[in-house]
């Protein structure tokens, strides 16, 4: 009998240490925007007209299909009156 592997163990396998925390963060940085965009209760359309991004590469960082430049992810946090820190990772 074949045993299965949970995605953790695949992905260990695939990945470096190294590439899985920048993963993480990415992911947990475009889940940040999102949350920050509703709570405010806008459109990624309105998200456009307040930071200068557009509207379709908004959906794209959003999706996680994009990794946007630095200079994007602060004009968007700027919109939503938010800001970007530097924090010890926990571990």
């Amino acid at each position: 009998m074949k045993e299965f592997k949970n995605w953790n163990e695949v992905r260990n396998e695939l990945y470096t240490p190294e590439e899985i925390a920048e993963s993480d963060l990415r992911v947990a940085l475009m889940g940040e925007l999102v949350k920050a965009r509703t709570e405010k209760g806008i459109s990624q359309r309105e998200l456009e007209k307040l930071s200068g991004v557009r509207q379709p590469v908004i959906a794209r960082i959003e999706a996680g299909t994009s990794s946007p430049q630095l200079e994007t992810v602060l004009k968007l946090l700027a919109a939503l009156g938010k800001t970007l820190a530097i924090v010890p990772l926990g571990k």
